[in-house]
């Protein structure tokens, strides 16, 4: 399944203050996981939102609603669950 993606406004902000190495490589892992959840995804237990994929120290948190994968937020993986 080849999911849509939608940003949220704080994802879209953070991409853009990250430096641009880091922001293509994020991006290009949202690209990836766009086809049947391809990737280091994990589902959350007890935690909104459900899923994360891992991007080295950065963490893409995320829900999938019905065929759009809506990203959250876009953190360092020392503050992604806090």
């Amino acid at each position: 399944m080849v999911y849509n993606v939608f940003f949220l406004d704080e994802a879209k902000r953070t991409i853009k203050r990250l430096s641009p190495d880091i922001a293509r490589r994020i991006l290009a892992k949202i690209e990836r996981m766009r086809r049947d959840l391809a990737g280091d995804v994990t589902r959350l237990k007890e935690f909104v939102p459900n899923y994360r994929l891992r991007v080295g120290d950065w963490r893409v948190l995320f829900e999938i609603e019905g065929d759009t994968i809506v990203i959250h937020e876009i953190k360092h993986r020392s503050k992604a669950y806090g």
